[in-house]
């Protein structure tokens, strides 16, 4: 990566869905501000990495970055994780309504 990349800090109009009529509810627009944030917050860590790297490293610096590695790889993990398990839900969801569940005991006896 370049150290002159440079990022902009203006909001993703595609995650900018509120008051459209996409179906979009709050708790899932605060959802994607979140994931924008993140996202931004990543890629201020790269341009500091990026800065980082293009000097000498001390023993100190390598085991800080060793950790923050550690600690990046747990959040991305957790992080897909919980989007599996939301999309095995919604998947298990929309089969069951495909299959006519309606929550009803519909057995003749």
């Amino acid at each position: 990566m370049e150290e002159n990349t440079v990022y902009s800090d203006s909001r993703n109009p595609l995650l900018d869905l509120a008051g459209q009529a996409s179906g979009v509810s709050p708790l899932e627009q605060e959802v994607l501000d979140e994931y924008e944030r993140l996202a931004r917050n990543m890629k201020e860590l790269s341009s500091a990495l990026a800065s980082l790297s293009g000097g000498p490293i001390t023993l100190e610096m390598a085991e800080g970055l060793r950790l923050l590695e550690r600690k990046v790889a747990s959040v991305y993990t957790l992080m897909k994780a919980s989007v599996y398990s939301i999309v095995l839900q919604q998947g298990q969801i929309e089969g069951m309504e495909g299959d006519g569940f309606d929550g009803e005991d519909n057995t003749q006896r």
